[in-house]
């Protein structure tokens, strides 16, 4: 009987990494590591604009939470890692529309609720809307749903909701709505003289927040009755430390007039709605999934970009008196997704849902959880970071 005899094979050694493929090797897993962590659960933001002033400062770093409102699946696959539309300090895309996915939403442990600080793709990154709203938001250029660019503002009305301003108050369903604890008004200050811009920064009023010295003429025409001042953008609390200064003789809030202001550019832009403006805007119904209402000349005007552009309909063609989708005419429309109605707290600066209308649910990114940094690019060398709101809650 043959003996089996047990022998060794010799295992060559391993050849060691270069120190070259050991960087390589960490980069990427770093890039696929942040990469799945911005697209699943958290992703950093800049506010980059006054609208949320003073809830939200320019300077101020964000992480928006993709857990609340479900992460959504990617739309645009082919894109490079970590970049939003253009390569980092370039103007090249970064990204090729040849592939595009259908996009769905993760479950998330809540949904949008009124009051939310809101993180979504702006719905006028396309050609039909650019052409319609783009001077009100000019610069912006065609993107897909995903890489649209990033807007923040407050959730003012959701699905089903009857959203109202009148005289600068915010009515959601007929109640007059909590203000944020820092919404800006725009006042006139009255001074009788020029201020400088190191007054006003003491009031922690940015040099981007006012405007003047302007003579504003009184209802004679008598050029001493003039009033000098300025037009300044800030929250109550900052507003009643200037009414307290002795170089301030008056504060008056500035309102746009029921049937007057910016008349023409509000939304849906249509001669039926042509005394709507910033302060003073309509009551209108915030589309909700599943719901159904009459093509009225009324609500061909309001939803008209609804049925168009965003609820994946095909072959549409509208006039101010009918609806044919399909080739068929409708006399009726039920709402394929939800939508919301968005607003900068900063409510005489901000490019919002007063001026191009409603927010589609799979538009929706996140929402904003806290501030990590905050930069005063107006601040001295020492007081260039905004250390009171490191780590703050958004609210």
């Amino acid at each position: 009987m043959a003996q089996l005899t047990k022998t060794s094979v010799e295992e060559k050694p391993r050849k060691k990494k270069s120190a070259v493929r050991d960087w390589f090797d960490s980069i990427v897993f770093a890039v696929v590591a942040a990469t799945l962590i911005r697209w699943l659960f958290f992703e950093a933001y800049t506010i980059p604009t006054p609208s949320m002033e003073g809830s939200l400062l320019v300077g101020d770093f964000l992480f928006v939470s993709k857990l609340h409102y479900g992460t959504r699946t990617p739309r645009t696959p082919l894109q490079v890692p970590l970049t939003h539309q253009t390569i980092w300090g370039t103007n090249i895309p970064s990204y090729t529309d040849l592939i595009q996915l259908p996009s769905y939403r993760l479950p998330g442990f809540s949904s949008v609720k009124n009051g939310d600080v809101v993180v979504f793709n702006v719905p006028l990154d396309q050609p039909d809307m650019i052409a319609k709203y783009g001077d009100v938001v000019p610069g912006l250029k065609p993107h897909p749903v995903d890489l649209r660019t990033n807007y923040i503002k407050r959730c003012i009305g959701i699905p089903g909701d009857q959203v109202e301003l009148r005289e600068a108050q915010v009515y959601v369903n007929g109640k007059a709505m909590e203000n944020p604890e820092k919404m800006q008004r725009e006042w006139f200050l009255k001074t009788g003289s020029v201020i400088s811009e190191k007054v006003f920064a003491r009031y922690g009023v940015p040099s981007y927040a006012f405007s003047g010295p302007y003579d504003r003429n009184t209802a004679d025409s008598i050029a001493s009755n003039d009033e000098r001042g300025y037009r300044v953008s800030a929250p109550d609390d900052v507003i009643a430390q200037f009414k307290s200064a002795d170089f301030v003789t008056g504060v008056e809030e500035i309102k746009q007039p029921k049937n007057g202001g910016e008349q023409g550019i509000m939304f849906p832009r249509s001669p039926l709605f042509a005394s709507w403006n910033l302060d003073n805007f309509g009551p209108v119904k915030v589309p909700k999934k599943g719901e159904t209402v009459p093509l009225t000349a009324a609500n061909i005007a309001l939803y008209r970009d609804v049925i168009q552009f965003f609820d994946g309909n095909e072959n549409v063609e509208i006039t101010d008196n009918g609806v044919k989708i399909g080739g068929q005419g409708v006399t009726s429309y039920t709402f394929k997704q939800n939508y919301y109605f968005m607003m900068g707290d900063n409510r005489h600066n901000s490019a919002d849902s007063r001026y191009w209308g409603f927010v589609p649910e799979d538009h929706v990114v996140g929402k904003a959880v806290f501030i990590w940094m905050s930069i005063d690019s107006e601040g001295s060398f020492l007081n260039k970071i905004r250390w009171k709101r490191l780590f703050s809650v958004v609210d």
